[in-house]
């Protein structure tokens, strides 16, 4: 079996049927590929929709349930007990294209070394509501050419075929399963927040990892943002920078005590009820405020 999907979900079960019906749909031969889903402690009708889903389906699924551990430990269970070369890493509101599979094997056809991997494009669904705070989310560029793209900052490689660790974005990635095997998601980061750098960068430190980007292999993100789950989102990476601080201190993701002072003052009240609200500036500020309570647990 040339490739599995690994999906790791909790309690969304209508979006990762959406998400598993267009696996079916792939343009490539349908024996040559898995999906593994790995229910993350799910209290909803998870596990029921994934048992309709595999009647009939005209490709394999397998599926586990663990008690709820976060998405990282998840993929880990699911990279154990996938069967494909590939391992192909997707959210479970990741809606991908008919071409999507064909255009990460490509890349792995052609470079056959073990420490390759695969970055494709993420997009919002068109069905999404895109918001200003979505905007900001996917723009690296948003303050002075530099700052925002808290979740992905696709317009940074534009006219590349490289990218670095800082890339390595789980919603839409494929490697070799011998290097995951090798290389796993720390178990320590239980909840989201660098999860996926760390591995990106030990990845790139250890086993030399050459990301590739391919921006034909498209996944439309089908997940509304707002402002509750902004905050929900960065107070977690607040929490998880010192952990990843602790093991890589040169990345320097525990900001010196000028830089937290500097976020304190911008993302105080007052300057935030003169900034313009949707606006990148109030956003960023907000982010900075989030993190800095996350940071402060």
């Amino acid at each position: 079996m040339q490739a599995s999907f690994v999906i790791p979900t909790y309690n969304r079960s209508t979006c990762l049927k959406d998400c598993i019906e267009h696996l079916f749909e792939q343009n490539f031969v349908k024996s040559e590929f898995e999906i593994v889903v790995v229910d993350d402690g799910s209290t909803d009708d998870t596990k029921e929709v994934v048992e309709d889903l595999q009647n009939g389906a005209p490709i394999e699924i397998q599926y586990f349930r663990q008690e709820n551990q976060g998405q990282g430990i998840a993929r880990n269970l699911g990279v154990m007990k996938a069967r494909g070369k590939i391992i192909v890493l997707i959210g479970d509101d990741i809606i991908v294209t008919p071409d999507f599979l064909r255009e990460h094997m490509k890349i792995h056809n052609k470079y056959h070394e073990e420490n390759v991997a695969v970055l494709g494009l993420i997009l919002w669904h068109p069905d999404t509501n895109k918001t200003p705070l979505m905007n900001f989310l996917t723009d690296g560029s948003a303050i002075l050419g530099r700052f925002g793209g808290h979740q992905f900052a696709f317009e940074k490689l534009a006219g590349k075929k490289m990218a670095d660790f800082n890339f390595f974005y789980t919603s839409n990635i494929s490697l070799k399963r011998s290097l995951m095997l090798k290389y796993s998601f720390d178990p320590i980061f239980s909840k989201y927040g660098w999860e996926d750098i760390e591995l990106g960068y030990r990845l790139t430190k250890e086993a030399f990892m050459k990301l590739h980007y391919n921006r034909f292999a498209i996944g439309y993100h089908l997940h509304d943002i707002d402002e509750r789950s902004f905050k929900n989102r960065m107070q977690m990476i607040g929490r998880s920078a010192k952990v990843i601080d602790a093991k890589y201190p040169e990345l320097k993701k525990n900001p010196p005590k000028w830089k937290k002072f500097v976020f304190s003052v911008l993302s105080s009240t007052p300057v935030i009820r003169l900034l313009k609200k949707d606006s990148p500036m109030y956003y960023y500020a907000l982010s900075k405020k989030y993190f800095l309570e996350g940071l402060e647990e």
